[in-house]
């Protein structure tokens, strides 16, 4: 038996580039035509007509980014993989196939499996009357020849001796052919011009340019690329950049200047682009903007960098900051452009300052944030986030304070007093006035109403103690609510941010520090979705309570520990809370005796309190609203004030506690009031 290769000549090959670009191709297309998951797709948006200076500019840019993450080359590629499918199965359908045939001797002779030997003799005579080559004579009409012939006579033949003769009978039942075991071949699927003669040259050097070259190109690539980018999506050398800016006193405008230090603009403003305009730059900063200029220090600064390209990114972190306009259609769209890089780079500082672990530099750079995406410079009055305010507008509302008004504090004003101070020549207009109202209430704002620490079924904290779950202690007044699973979770409505030329979903950082030493104590834990509405059908706040949970250990020895809570938003200025909260971690023979006492003693049920539930793990329990929600006032409601810190009746009420609650009504001014459960 031998084996023979051979190669189909187009046959076969279609069904194998077919299965190969199908498995390719459909995967490829289910990425592109899949539901998003992505929060700036789900999330619902700020419903305001207002838009900015330079808005086609934005939207522009905006555009530009949404077709990059549509993956133009992925939707090329899913378009020829169908078009090479398509042609496949047109090859598959329409081209002629051979295939091979069983052997029958039956259907050779033309006769019936029926027949009996002597009956299939006597057909044979007949046959051998009329077909044998000395008797038969070739037809040219037909195209027929002598040997052609001679070959349809053999076939008869065998298949007679199948019929008649034993041993080739039994050939053809063992093996299917009359002439025994038989050789087979393998037919490779490959198109006939890869293996025609001639051509080998050009396949080898085919393989050579796809394992020799592409191949090694693609891993090199994807390695490098790997080996030069940091965490956070920056370049390695970006990060080095801010690691050698970093200062334990950085303020928001040194991290603005920082800022500019990364390679990451190198590629946007290449040759003669690195310079150009930056005379007038520089000369719109230092005299326009939102504060009239830049600040003293700020000058110092970039008067201090040597580099052009430098100067000029930082003239347009300015220039956007304080809402210039460059009088320059490119120079305009060079200061949108900037920003989404700026904010990428200060991502990265913010992981440096959390790996210092100074609170003050993680505070610049969660603010620095906050004002990178509003276009509001440092100092600056948080009254800018909103649509059509203007320096005049603020200062009308501000009067002569050197303090800025929040948002929070404008729209708890009365409607009447709002519209004196806002509305009127050279300030907003009427119109211009309800776009304000209607956008304040479509931001949401937390406001933090408890802050306490337990340990789940534990009476008391002991050192280094792990919170396991967080539960609910009293179902029947709700005091805390359980988060349901990631499909129900609430998303908040895009960042309203109409200078920044990126969508962006809002999300909340909640960490504790230690005062007395600056330090951070507990790292952030980040929330961007709730398990509860934020507002009704009709746009108005739902004021669902919300639970934020985070879970760390506690400290390594017995004492009171007094922390301050922080929860910055990342998209808005002034929408941050702070309070202390105090830890009380007993040592663990003193909390053996405590549970023993609480065993034996009743239970009071007329005291049913959260402090039943201690740990150490910190629990915010917040108010999710709207700027609207100080409007209450309007609608006969009235606005809670700020509880008055209670002193503790003696030390033994401080042992039986464990977490301190807190309840705080504006959270955008620092409060460090605290209430204790038990006093």
């Amino acid at each position: 038996m031998s084996s023979d290769y051979s190669y189909d000549d187009g046959q076969f090959y279609p069904f194998f580039i077919f299965t190969l670009s199908t498995v390719i191709t459909l995967p490829l297309t289910y990425s592109l035509v899949r539901p998003s998951t992505d929060a700036d797709a789900l999330a619902p948006r700020i419903k305001t007509d207002y838009k900015p200076d330079h808005h086609d500019i934005i939207q522009a840019q905006r555009a530009a980014l949404k077709r990059k993450q549509r993956k133009v080359k992925r939707f090329i590629a899913a378009l020829i993989g169908w078009a090479i499918m398509g042609f496949m199965l047109y090859l598959i359908i329409t081209t002629q196939r051979t295939t091979t045939e069983t052997w029958n001797p039956y259907d050779i002779l033309g006769i019936s499996d029926s027949l009996s030997e002597k009956q299939i003799k006597s057909f044979y005579k007949k046959l051998s009357l009329k077909f044998h080559p000395d008797k038969i004579r070739p037809d040219p009409a037909k195209n027929e020849t002598i040997e052609s012939l001679s070959n349809q006579w053999v076939e008869y033949t065998k298949a007679y001796q199948a019929l008649t003769d034993e041993e080739v009978r039994n050939n053809w039942l063992m093996y299917g052919n009359p002439d025994g075991k038989q050789g087979f071949s393998i037919n490779i699927a490959l198109p006939s011009f890869i293996v025609a003669e001639g051509n080998g040259k050009y396949v080898v050097l085919v393989y050579a340019l796809l394992l020799g070259v592409l191949l090694p190109y693609l891993v090199g690539s994807w390695w490098y690329g790997t080996q030069r980018m940091s965490k956070e999506g920056i370049l390695i050398e970006s990060a080095n950049s801010l690691f050698r800016e970093y200062d334990d006193e950085i303020d928001e405008g040194g991290i603005v200047a920082a800022l500019s230090a990364g390679k990451e603009y190198d590629a946007q403003f290449k040759g003669n682009k690195a310079e150009s305009g930056l005379a007038k730059i520089e000369s719109k900063v230092a005299s326009e903007g939102l504060t009239g200029g830049l600040s003293g220090k700020e000058k110092e600064k970039l008067d201090d960098i040597d580099s052009g390209l430098r100067r000029k990114v930082l003239g347009l972190l300015w220039a956007y900051l304080g809402r210039v306009d460059l009088e320059d259609k490119t120079l305009n769209a060079a200061k949108f452009s900037v920003t989404p890089i700026a904010q990428a780079l200060n991502n990265s500082f913010n992981a440096i300052a959390l790996a210092y672990g100074n609170t003050a530099p993680i505070l610049a750079s969660y603010f620095t944030g906050q004002r990178l995406i509003q276009a509001i410079p440092p100092q600056a009055s948080p009254l800018y986030q909103l649509p059509h305010v203007t320096p005049a507008v603020v200062k009308a509302i501000e009067g002569e304070s050197k303090v800025p008004t929040t948002l929070q504090q404008f729209m708890s004003l009365p409607d009447a007093e709002r519209r004196s101070l806002a509305v009127g020549k050279g300030l907003l207009t009427e119109d211009q006035y309800q776009d304000v109202v209607a956008v304040s209430r479509q931001l949401p704002y937390l406001r933090v109403e408890k802050a306490f620490f337990k340990v789940t079924g534990e009476r008391v904290i002991i050192p280094s103690s792990l919170e396991a779950d967080l539960e609910d202690p009293d179902p029947v007044e709700g005091e805390l609510v359980k988060a349901t699973d990631d499909s129900d979770r609430i998303l908040p409505p895009l960042t309203f941010a109409p200078y920044y030329a990126r969508s962006h979903s809002p999300r909340w950082h909640v960490f504790l520090t230690d005062s007395k030493q600056g330090k951070m104590a507990v790292p952030p834990f980040t929330f961007a979705t709730f398990d509860k509405p934020i507002f009704k059908a009709d746009g108005t706040p739902t004021f669902e309570m919300q639970t934020l949970k985070a879970q760390f250990a506690a400290p390594p020895g017995p004492g009171h520990y007094t922390f301050v809570m922080h929860v910055i938003c990342d998209s808005y200025v002034g929408f941050d809370a702070k309070m202390e909260v105090t830890l009380v971690v007993e040592d663990a023979s003193r909390a053996d005796v405590m549970t023993a006492e609480d065993e034996i003693s009743e239970p009071d049920e007329g005291k049913k309190s959260v402090h039943h539930y201690h740990g150490e793990s910190e629990a915010d329990k917040v108010k999710l609203d709207s700027l609207a929600g100080q409007m209450n006032v309007l609608k006969g409601g009235s606005v809670s004030k700020t509880p008055k810190p209670k002193k503790q009746a003696d030390d033994s009420s401080e042992e039986e506690e464990s977490g301190t609650e807190e309840e705080e009504e504006d959270t955008s001014d620092t409060n460090t009031d605290t209430e204790d459960e038990g006093s």
